[in-house]
């Protein structure tokens, strides 16, 4: 089974680049299947990990970047794969 891990961020408005350099180079203690790194109007960044995994699986996961770094705690959503599509 393939669960995916969503992490999402607001950083303080000037300040995206930054939570977003921030964000890459955060390093999790096992390696998941895939991981993804996006960026988005207002200062938003969002990291997708994909893992072998059961729903309710205990995997690492990006930790709270500094306070002073976001406007709110970190967005986090855990879901299971149901179908993949080819183009």
């Amino acid at each position: 089974m393939t669960v995916t891990l969503m992490w999402e961020a607001r950083a303080v408005p000037g300040r995206g680049e930054e939570l977003l350099a921030w964000a890459r180079a955060q390093e999790l203690p096992s390696r998941p299947l895939r991981r993804e790194t996006f960026r988005a109007p207002q200062d938003r960044v969002l990291v997708l990990t994909w893992w072998d995994a059961e729903p309710d699986a205990d995997l690492p996961e990006l930790p709270e970047p500094g306070g002073e770094m976001v406007t709110r705690a970190v967005h986090r959503w855990r879901f299971e794969s149901v179908d993949v599509s080819a183009g």
